[in-house]
């Protein structure tokens, strides 16, 4: 008779889950990565990167080819390898004004050209390159008594500089 009271006994009702807390975190959580998710997507940049067959085919002779060549002494833009104009460093580093200048220039006589090429030295600075991408990319522009941004070339490829051609030295 002991044994069939301790089997009752040890009969217990399932005891219900608290969920209140885990409910009130997920409420918070879900907005606030929600909201994150859309500013890591706001800062992310397309870049174009040489493939193995990307010297094979050319579309036409004639049409702009625009490269940027950025060295540790100047940034040359030219047309096709063909250095057609260099912008000097300063006192202070790259002069990303008369670069922006000479963009927007270049843009409007070429106003349908949306893709550029950067060409970089070895041992150039990250940030000097991110400025240059900046730079190329957009313009700030006056309008109607206030800034605004004025889109350049924004489909950016990237690679290596070719390397400057000897200098000669005249004979005496």
């Amino acid at each position: 008779m002991y044994r069939r009271r301790s089997r009752r006994s040890r009969h217990h009702e399932p005891v219900e889950m608290n969920i209140t807390a885990f409910m009130n975190l997920m409420v918070i959580l879900v907005p606030f990565l929600l909201i994150t998710a859309v500013f890591s997507r706001i800062a992310i940049l397309e870049l174009n990167l040489p493939s193995a067959d990307a010297g094979q085919a050319e579309p036409d002779p004639r049409a702009l080819r625009l490269e940027v060549i950025i060295r540790k002494d100047a940034i040359e833009v030219a047309d096709r390898g063909k250095a057609s104009r260099v912008i000097r460093n300063g006192d202070d580093g790259y002069d990303f004004a008369g670069l922006s200048a000479m963009m927007r220039e270049i843009k409007s006589r070429h106003p349908d050209k949306m893709d550029i090429t950067l060409l970089l030295e070895p041992e150039i600075a990250y940030d000097d390159l991110v400025q240059v991408m900046d730079t190329v990319r957009v313009a700030q522009v006056k309008r109607d008594g206030r800034m605004v941004r004025a889109e350049l070339f924004p489909e950016i490829s990237i690679g290596d500089a070719p390397r400057r051609p000897p200098v000669k030295q005249a004979m005496r």
